[in-house]
């Protein structure tokens, strides 16, 4: 078996591969044209998801091996409108992959999406999955994107492709350099430029806990089902008081409300443009720390065996990785 791996530069793509070397697994995966990929040990393929005809040569199969696609390229965006790569890589590129998966008769595909892709919520705002989703429903140009691209494998998970959906929540953990938004701000905490934070917090998931549900639904997953890699809730104080007892960093006791954090949010953009780092603070990213949102992992736990670790191991390892770089 043979895995194809898309978006492999990136937080949970270098997990992935680190996790499968350690398998000794047979893996090939799709970079950019010009990029260098540090990992050794894997066949490199260069490029670009939003054009089509450059992924050929990635779903070549001459020695007709069982080929396993982890569809991970993917733009993340906490602006709620405004760029155009979006759409370009997150649907058009999906829609790519997709379409010469289908057409190479790849024998087992995970489309890794988002939670934000997710528009059904119960009246307690807890989040389950779905199999067919609502562009128009969902907050924000990366939720849509999601949400589209997600309708566009369901439509040919119909048609005989052997897919499979998991939507992970916000990816937390080792294997990131600090441009995340959630590694930024653990690594903004400790260097000192973050001295407020907002009221509020999300569902955050250690990355190797996601790459294992991903291995999970290659192994034990249902094709046409849908499954969530989440944890739990945990405010952005609770983060960072974690990260305080991990670090021995004094820890931030000021707490702002959203709507004084928004006033300032077009500001804090500017900002991180400057500094050419991941913006800690937008309008989408407030409201989205401020929503009540919940997401249910059962499904995933019951069918692929599913765990967790704790969340103070995640950000001890998270330092210790960057303390590396």
């Amino acid at each position: 078996m043979k895995y194809l791996i898309t978006g492999a530069s990136g937080h949970v793509g270098k997990c992935l591969v680190d996790t499968l070397l350690k398998q000794k697994a047979s893996i090939r995966v799709l970079v950019l044209p010009g990029e260098v990929y540090p990992y050794k040990g894997v066949e490199v393929f260069f490029g670009d998801v939003t054009k089509k005809e450059t992924l050929v040569p990635f779903f070549a199969n001459e020695d007709k091996e069982d080929l396993v696609l982890i569809h991970l390229a993917a733009i993340i965006s906490i602006y709620q409108k405004g760029d155009p790569r979006v759409h370009l890589v997150n649907v058009v590129g999906t829609q790519n992959v997709m379409d010469l998966a289908f057409f190479n008769h790849v024998k087992k595909v995970i489309h890794v999406s988002s939670v934000h892709a997710l528009s059904e919520g119960d009246k307690n705002h807890l989040f389950k999955e779905q199999t067919t989703f609502y562009p128009e429903r969902v907050n924000g140009q990366y939720a849509k994107s999601k949400a589209e691209a997600n309708n566009y494998v369901m439509s040919l998970i119909k048609k005989g492709l052997p897919a499979i959906i998991v939507h992970p929540s916000g990816i937390i953990g080792p294997y990131d350099d600090g441009h995340s938004h959630l590694v930024a701000l653990l690594k903004d905490y400790y260097d000192g430029r973050l001295t407020s934070i907002v009221k509020g917090g999300y569902d955050f998931v250690d990355v190797r806990d996601v790459v294992d549900g991903i291995l999970k639904a290659v192994e034990k997953g249902r094709v046409g089902e849908c499954y969530i890699l989440s944890n739990r809730y945990y405010s952005i104080r609770e983060i960072l008081n974690i990260a305080s007892e991990v670090t021995g960093k004094k820890p931030i006791k000021r707490v702002l409300p959203s709507w004084f954090v928004n006033i300032f949010t077009p500001l804090a953009e500017i900002w991180y443009k400057i500094r050419k780092k991941p913006p800690l603070f937008t309008k989408y990213a407030i409201s989205t720390v401020d929503s009540k949102d919940r997401f249910s992992h059962e499904k995933a736990d019951k069918e692929l065996g599913y765990t967790n670790r704790k969340i103070e191991n995640t950000i001890n390892d998270t330092y210790k990785y960057l303390a590396t770089k």
